[in-house]
């Protein structure tokens, strides 16, 4: 007989849980995965891209681009990735605002879907410059999505889970990252004829999420807060909780919407000049900026290379370098196992020391691989180390001070503006 008043709780439970996950999943596949995916697929075209580049710019001249010109052309491609990456982090806030989170992110795939327009029929068209423009506008694809998502899932989730909701941006990363790499394989799409349906293949990501978002609840913070919309708020938390007992919560946001009345969305400059926010901000500042300073991706880019040294065979090398995404996904998981009895500055200072020590000494042995014989596999250890440890650290701490930063200011697009993806 106890037990009976408790049998009720459970489906409401397994509701929240669906809801949330489901959520959780749609914002993140066309978020923070596809970040990580077009991070990666680019690596295996590389050379496959430089011929075409360098065959297209013959047959409209009748002379082929020297080399430097090939490099410099494959450069900007590269580049222009992180480029869009800043321009869509400005776009960010005033999107989140205007047109709602989960909006945002559905409209953001307009980029997505001309990007992978582009890239599906640039080697048709001869046109190099397609595959730049389309990552210009993948970056801003990404830079919209990796700031708006935190965003949509930290007001969605309740107090207690959005420290673990929070975690899976990290998470989707690390994904897209792995998956990047194993559709690039050369038994794939990552072969010289195929190469133009590996970079178009993004378009999967998107339209997953497309299919998927719209049939989900939008953030019930900005349904009451820059809408003004109760109803319509009611009903969102009542399904992301699974339970019409949100009364508490709803109070919460009321009080929140009253202290925000009279208020607008904060420019960067204009956050240091708050006393009261100073010490926060610089706090963010220098997280993101360290993140993405921290030297991981160019670790992944002197990966090949260093297994190419330690012996690793050409046609070989591509699924060692899946080994080093699989390395950041498996610590992203732990991280977030982890990270409630860890503590968040533990992980993040652990984290940070193992990758100074792992850097320095990957430094030595590629100054000293010549040397000594046994050098290019310490190198080798130490790529999979310093990613360990990026991973199981800064990783996926980082974007957590984002969700603890004060809600009531509409501050999150201005302030990744300052470390775009």
């Amino acid at each position: 007989m106890e037990d009976e008043p408790e049998q009720p709780l459970q489906p409401r439970t397994q509701i929240q849980g669906r809801v949330l996950f489901l959520t959780v999943c749609a914002a993140g596949i066309g978020g923070t995965f596809q970040f990580g995916y077009n991070l990666s697929i680019i690596n295996a075209p590389t050379l496959h891209i430089q011929e075409f580049t360098n065959e297209t710019w013959w047959a409209r001249t009748g002379w082929p681009l020297p080399d430097h010109l090939v490099l410099l052309v494959w450069s900007l491609i590269v580049s222009l990735y992180p480029l869009g990456g800043l321009f869509g982090a400005l776009l960010a806030g005033p999107f989140a605002i205007k047109l709602g989170r989960k909006k945002s992110l559905l409209v953001n795939n307009i980029f997505v879907v001309a990007a992978a327009t582009l890239f599906g029929f640039s080697r048709t068209a001869g046109s190099f410059e397609m595959i730049m423009l389309g990552r210009l506008l993948m970056g801003i694809s990404a830079g919209v999505s990796m700031n708006i998502q935190p965003m949509y899932l930290g007001e969605s989730a309740p107090k207690e889970q959005r420290g673990t909701v929070a975690m899976t941006s990290a998470i989707f990363t690390a994904l897209g990252i792995v998956m990047g790499q194993v559709v690039g394989l050369r038994e794939l799409l990552g072969g010289p004829q195929a190469w133009p349906l590996l970079l178009a293949s993004c378009l999967v990501p998107g339209v997953l999420q497309l299919a998927s978002l719209p049939l989900l609840p939008e953030s019930p913070r900005y349904l009451l807060i820059d809408r003004g919309d109760s109803a319509t708020c009611l009903a969102a938390l009542q399904r992301l909780r699974g339970t019409t007992e949100v009364m508490v919560e709803l109070a919460e946001l009321e009080e929140e919407r009253t202290a925000c009345q009279g208020g607008r969305a904060r420019r960067p400059w204009e956050l240091f000049q708050d006393g009261a926010l100073r010490r926060q901000v610089i706090s963010l500042v220098v997280l993101g900026s360290a993140m993405e300073l921290c030297g991981n991706d160019s670790i992944y880019a002197y990966a090949s290379s260093v297994f190419l040294e330690a012996g690793i065979p050409q046609e070989k090398v591509q699924y060692a370098i899946v080994g080093t995404g699989c390395c950041e996904l498996l610590t992203a998981f732990i991280s977030c196992v982890v990270i409630e009895r860890v503590g968040r500055r533990v992980l993040l200072m652990g984290g940070y020391c193992l990758m100074t020590c792992w850097g320095s000494v990957f430094t030595v042995a590629l100054c000293l691989q010549s040397s000594f014989p046994w050098m290019p596999y310490l190198a080798m250890s130490c790529i999979f180390a310093f990613i360990l440890s990026f991973g199981i650290g800064p990783g996926g701490i980082v974007p957590l001070p984002l969700c603890a930063f004060p809600r009531r200011l509409c501050l999150w697009g201005h302030l990744h503006c300052f470390f775009p993806p």
